[in-house]
């Protein structure tokens, strides 16, 4: 029996979603993720980039505003956040819909692949994978949930993080070797790995305190605990 529909970025495009990060903490989140976003990619001028999955709108804005011509590819109009439309509207932003494993576009076609807010809930890993590697002419960038942090107690947490977040959802934790592995088969090597978050993002929500859980990472980053167990991390692979 073949897998179900990609169709995450549903979710991920949803304005209940949005809500996650409409916080002083949420968009220090954000601002997170954007910041090693362009630090991975600060070797690259003004790649042309598809976004699979990234309707959400978390990062295709910010990397068009920097003269990269950016896709998004959404697996229906749903999967399009309501504040990415203006952009798309006005050409700042080009839209596909198709199937994300299989990305209507050509191999090679863009010199960078993103997907974010997708692995953690695809129903085949392995497609997906090989999905985001076929049109990279360069690199890839996925963020994923680590095994090597607090989501080794994950099934454990869960209740207590759904009291903080009403609508999260349950994901997958996959070791680093796993995904290195996965994207080996398809041709490419892990180049750069950039854990986001020592301490659970459920507790920065609850905490509710940029400047406090600003502080917190600090202490971890400045002692290695966030590189050895921090997540979810965005790595970088490359095409060998």
């Amino acid at each position: 029996m073949s897998a179900p529909p990609e169709d995450a970025d549903v979710e991920t495009a949803s304005l209940g979603y949005a809500k996650r990060f409409d916080s002083a903490v949420g968009r220090w989140m954000l601002e997170t993720q954007l910041g090693l976003t362009m630090d991975l990619l600060s070797d690259l001028v003004s790649p042309t980039v598809l976004d699979v999955g990234g309707g959400h709108g978390q990062i295709a804005p910010a990397l068009a505003v920097t003269g990269s011509a950016v896709t998004v590819l959404a697996s229906n109009n749903e999967a399009v956040a309501v504040t990415l439309r203006p952009m798309i509207d006005a050409g700042g932003v080009a839209l596909l819909i198709g199937p994300l494993r299989t990305p209507p576009v050509e191999p090679k076609s863009f010199d960078v692949v993103v997907s974010y807010r997708l692995l953690a809930h695809a129903h085949d890993v392995p497609a997906l994978i090989k999905a985001l590697t076929e049109p990279a002419r360069k690199a890839v960038l996925v963020d994923y949930a680590t095994s090597r942090s607090f989501n080794a107690l994950a099934e454990l947490l869960f209740a207590a993080k759904k009291k903080v977040e009403s609508n999260t959802r349950p994901f997958l934790v996959m070791k680093d070797g796993e995904i290195e592995k996965l994207f080996r088969a398809n041709g490419f090597k892990r180049q750069a790995r950039r854990p986001q978050f020592f301490w659970p993002m459920a507790l920065h929500r609850a905490l509710n305190s940029r400047s406090l859980s600003r502080s917190l990472e600090n202490v971890t980053g400045a002692v290695g605990l966030r590189a050895l167990f921090g997540s979810p991390v965005i790595a970088r692979f490359d095409r060998v």
